[in-house]
């Protein structure tokens, strides 16, 4: 967008170019604007020993013993998927308001996967326990953990805050400047695959109800269901989705896996397969390409829920935070 001839300032913006899903820190956070900041802070996300990475806390609506849905024997379709997928939204829906967690996210951009992406995640839902039904405005804050090169990064972006623009700063040299930027600008998307909007495991849930209910009735589309797999110390069931053949539409896969936790009846790992096409030219074609490689993963681990976020959670200006 700049080009080569682009001045200093241009390419400290071009460091902010950045965002995904769905979505996807871990800074040292100073203390010396703290007298500045009246409210109460917000409790700082930290680190989770790898022993206890992926587990939810006490809070999360957990299910008695980790009773699997999935347990049962009977064979496993669509129509399976969906049903579960329904039941996990609206079960928190009604139970969640707020979490905190780490995202793990991978995406391939223009057929390039790029590196896993760390970051701690605040986020206040569309709905609250005491009134399911009503909408709330999603508020969002992240700091990346790793790579290295977005180490420190922060955002906020609320609905009703901020003009519901992305507020956005870098780490190091390039943090002595914060950026409001649109959501779905260009800026803001270059390079990812969905907008900061879409993050967060209710918009996880909400597009897997929509997928299984466009496939409610493929016959090109099998599922199959594995229990007792571990995964970042939690032992879950996956679930797979093969595609016999490409659908023509967005997000097409021709595999898809979700992984799912039986105590707290969430999906914390999802994963989709694209297709590599046929190199050989002149192919008969109704023969199918061949599935690919990864597309996109997103994985929570840590999940806490009910954990009281605020107003403070999502202000540049609180005292936990580093925007300048």
């Amino acid at each position: 967008m700049f080009g080569a001839n682009s001045s200093a300032p241009r390419r400290s913006l071009r460091a902010f170019l950045w965002f995904g899903l769905g979505l996807m820190t871990g800074i040292a956070i100073g203390s010396s604007v703290g007298s500045r900041y009246s409210r109460p802070q917000a409790a700082v996300l930290r680190p989770t020993p790898t022993a206890e990475c992926g587990r939810p806390s006490e809070d999360s609506g957990s299910v008695p013993n980790g009773e699997s849905p999935l347990q049962g024997g009977q064979p496993w379709g669509m129509a399976e998927v969906l049903s579960l997928a329904e039941q996990s939204l609206d079960r928190f829906r009604v139970r969640v308001g707020d979490y905190t967690a780490t995202l793990v996210k991978q995406e391939a951009i223009n057929g390039k996967l790029g590196d896993p992406q760390r970051i701690a995640i605040k986020v206040q839902c569309p709905h609250r326990p005491e009134a399911p039904d009503v909408r709330h405005p999603l508020r969002v804050y992240l700091r990346f953990e790793s790579p290295s090169n977005f180490a420190g990064r922060e955002v906020i972006w609320a609905e009703d805050l901020h003009d519901a623009k992305m507020v956005v700063h870098e780490a190091g040299i390039l943090g002595l400047m914060s950026l409001r930027l649109e959501p779905t600008g260009l800026i803001a998307m270059q390079g990812q695959r969905y907008p900061i909007t879409e993050i967060g495991l209710t918009n996880l849930l909400e597009k897997l109800v929509a997928r299984g209910r466009q496939d409610l009735d493929n016959s090109d589309v099998s599922v199959s269901v594995m229990q007792g797999l571990e995964l970042e110390g939690l032992v879950c069931d996956r679930i797979e989705v093969l595609r016999r053949k490409p659908s023509g539409k967005a997000d097409d896969f021709s595999r898809a896996e979700i992984w799912f936790d039986p105590r707290t009846q969430l999906p914390i790992r999802y994963s989709a397969y694209g297709w590599r096409p046929d190199p050989k030219k002149g192919a008969d074609p109704k023969t199918p390409p061949a599935p690919g490689d990864l597309v996109e993963s997103y994985t929570y681990l840590d999940i806490r829920t009910n954990v009281g976020l605020s107003d403070a959670d999502f202000d540049p200006e609180n005292p936990e935070y580093q925007f300048p």
